[in-house]
């Protein structure tokens, strides 16, 4: 059998050594991908057995989040250049199903990732000093109108920059994250370490109040100012966007029933005199029922206008 060369590159001399079983240096082989998988799914099969409440990450296709809240968390890590190198090493693991368990409580977050081994995780977050989180609600105030708004990630440009803003924003820098691996890799930001963190992202796609629960904030907080600084009354249209019905009836092609007359109120019979009215018995005063309105034929011109009017208008509500 021929013999391996050793490598010559002197950043490469810790390699000296080839082991058949373990590969360069004593290091584990390479594991392939469809083997990690099965592994994956055995170890999450025992730790169910066991009692674990295991929580995968699951990735389907190839982009890891999708959503506002997921795309942030792993634009904002990648932005750093403290992870810019080292954390694009985890894309691989978490699109393999490699963490087969990550739970985020409260400034914490506790994974197990599948590799050579199952390797325990450790991230651990600080909670948003009080004066930052006191600003974010500042500038956030009156730019998200409810929790479904907020959670969906359906709001201003104004707002996503507020909160995605590098060392002001909500998510959490470099210096606010700590973590440690069980794996034996000598890097201070393993492959393991950079999967749990692009798993978190995953997992704000499908569960975004846990980020709030991540830096130790409440989301009904951001809503709770936006509803302080809201006016009670609300500003009528202008009386330019308000359509009557004929103008209605004829764009949407729906007829309105005329308004139905209030009934009119019973007849009293006036007070004692021979001159006082009287009604025969058995017949009533005939009312006369109300016209209906009378229909307007709208031109094409005023047609195209109430058109573009109303889409203008529902273009507004939807934002």
């Amino acid at each position: 059998m021929m013999a391996r060369r050793r490598p010559t590159h002197a950043r490469f001399s810790r390699y000296d050594v080839y082991d058949g079983d373990r590969g360069w240096g004593g290091f584990p082989p390479y594991v392939p991908v469809a083997v990690r998988r099965a592994q994956a799914a055995r170890q999450v099969l025992s730790l169910k057995k066991s009692g674990h409440a295991v929580s995968p990450v699951a990735i389907a296709g190839r982009r890891i989040a999708t959503t506002f809240w997921g795309t942030a968390w792993c634009d904002n890590l990648e932005r750093y250049s403290d992870y810019a190198n080292r954390i694009p090493r985890g894309r691989t693991y978490v699109r393999n199903g490699s963490v087969v368990d990550l739970q985020i409580e409260a400034g914490r977050v506790d994974a197990l990732v599948s590799g050579s081994s199952l390797y325990h995780v450790a991230v651990t977050v600080a909670p948003v000093p009080a004066r930052q989180w006191q600003g974010i609600r500042a500038r956030c105030a009156g730019g998200i109108d409810s929790l479904v708004e907020l959670l969906q990630g359906r709001f201003s440009k104004g707002v996503m920059g507020h909160l995605c803003q590098q060392g002001t924003g909500l998510f959490p820098t470099p210096k606010e994250i700590a973590f440690s691996c069980s794996c034996p890799d000598w890097a201070s930001m393993c492959k393991h370490v950079a999967a749990v963190l692009y798993g978190v992202g995953a997992r704000l796609d499908h569960r975004p109040e846990l980020l709030f629960r991540l830096r130790q904030v409440s989301e009904q907080d951001l809503i709770a100012t936006a509803a302080a600084d809201v006016p009670l009354s609300g500003k009528a249209p202008a009386k330019g966007k308000v359509l009557g019905d004929a103008e209605l009836a004829d764009v949407f092609g729906v007829e309105f029933a005329p308004p139905t007359p209030a009934p009119p109120p019973p007849k009293r019979r006036p007070a004692g005199g021979k001159n006082a009215e009287r009604v025969p018995a058995g017949k009533a005063k005939a009312v006369k029922p109300a016209k209906a309105p009378k229909k307007t034929k709208l031109s094409v011109a005023r047609r195209k206008a109430i058109a573009e009017r109303m889409r203008r208008y529902w273009a507004e509500r939807r934002r």
